[in-house]
């Protein structure tokens, strides 16, 4: 039923002993459009109550079954609200069932004093249509954040899987290749990370390195580094056929990258350094797209410095050109490359320290993965500001056993 009033389907209990007066108030109430029950005493009523909660409560009863009732509607956690009516005049039984639970009163007989109860009613009209907006956004508010809750374990679920997914692409840690020991450290500063490395020999004599850092984070940035991945494999595949020797040349990569990542439309950039290692040659021939920090090469009983060069990044422009610089490695050596999060943990202010710092740690015998993560206390960070990616490229010549590397 809904009430020609409010619009609203108002239910009204009556509590009175007094049949003739409880039939008069529920025709009253029936006039103006409210579905009316009425009960002669409180044990009736409140056994109905349990199982059809009314929105008003008009109760003719002692402050001791005001209370008892109010304590009743506590339990059931309803805003019934009970109106006290009486024939009483006394202030003080009026005090006491309002102090009872009562959140009104009402003198009888009611014909007495029409517009009290009609202020009364309107009152109570506001109250419940304010109680129902409250029913309804707090329901909204529920069915949101449970839609939200739902949405967020799903989206872990995914980030995890992703995150399993991108970790497995990475190649093995301590990894001999082409006469080098190479070693590598992913920290993601959310569940998929931006960084991406790889290392892997193009021959007996050469070895190919990158590290590269996407622009962003999340969803979006980690699927570059599966489109890395993917296309440094099918350039491997196509040396291995003679189809196309693009992987050789690290500009040729560099723009071989930039061609898929323009085609992807995803709106992304990548900064790289990929290096060519030889060491029949004793060379080491790179191309740098517009990646910072540059790797840092010691030879050993000689100079720590980083590389030169620069370059444009790697996916925003149609046909850029990457310069390819070459570097003698006529002494044993050490090669470290690094993404720009490194820089964000080291204690440093200024960018120019925060460089020599890593100078300093390197030309101290910081060449190991293991080493610089114990120096930079990464595993101390529980949240990372960036990214970070580290890979380590020792010339095994100088090595005699394998465990002066650990």
């Amino acid at each position: 039923m809904t009430s020609r009033t409010g619009r609203l389907l108002i239910r009204i209990l009556i509590i009175d002993a007094d049949e003739k007066t409880r039939a008069e108030l529920a025709r009253y109430l029936e006039t103006r459009g409210f579905y009316v029950s009425g009960y002669h005493d409180l044990a009736t009523a409140s056994a109905v109550i349990e199982d059809n909660m009314p929105d008003v409560i008009f109760a003719d009863l002692m402050p001791p079954q005001i209370e008892s009732l109010a304590d009743q509607l506590d339990e059931a956690e309803s805003p019934t609200p009970i109106v006290a009516f009486s024939a009483t005049e006394s202030s003080k039984q009026v005090v006491d069932a309002l102090r009872a639970g009562a959140s009104d009163f009402v003198l009888k007989p009611f014909a007495k004093d029409k517009k009290s109860l009609s202020d009364v009613i309107r009152k109570l009209l506001d109250r419940v249509r304010l109680s129902r907006l409250n029913q309804l956004y707090r329901q909204e508010l529920e069915d949101a954040n449970r839609d939200l809750r739902d949405g967020i374990a799903e989206l872990r679920a995914d980030q995890r899987a992703g995150r399993k997914v991108q970790m497995r692409m990475l190649p093995e840690k301590e990894q001999f290749t082409g006469g080098l020991y190479v070693d590598h450290l992913i920290k993601p500063s959310l569940y998929l990370s931006g960084d991406f490395l790889d290392y892997f020999p193009l021959s007996e004599d050469k070895t190919l390195v990158y590290i590269a850092d996407v622009s962003g984070h999340g969803a979006s940035s980690a699927f570059v580094t599966v489109l890395l991945k993917n296309l440094s494999n099918r350039l491997q595949r196509n040396l291995r056929r003679g189809s196309t020797d693009d992987i050789l040349y690290p500009d040729r990569f560099l723009q071989r990258i930039n061609s898929e990542l323009l085609d992807t439309g995803l709106g992304k950039h990548v900064t790289m350094f990929v290096g060519i290692i030889s060491l029949s040659e004793r060379k080491l021939r790179y191309s740098v797209g517009a990646h910072f920090p540059m790797p840092v090469l010691s030879f050993e009983g000689g100079e720590t410095a980083f590389l030169e060069g620069s370059g444009l990044p790697i996916g925003l422009f149609e046909n850029p050109e990457w310069e390819v610089y070459d570097v003698a490695l006529d002494k044993p050596f050490h090669l470290i490359l690094f993404s720009d999060g490194i820089l964000e943990v080291i204690q440093q202010k200024s960018l120019d320290e925060k460089e020599q710092r890593l100078l300093e740690l390197v030309s101290g015998g910081r060449h190991t993965v293991a080493s610089l993560n114990e120096a930079l206390k990464l595993d101390e960070i529980t949240e990372l500001p960036d990214d970070i990616g580290i890979v380590t490229v020792t010339d095994t010549v100088k090595v005699s056993d394998n465990t002066s590397l650990k």
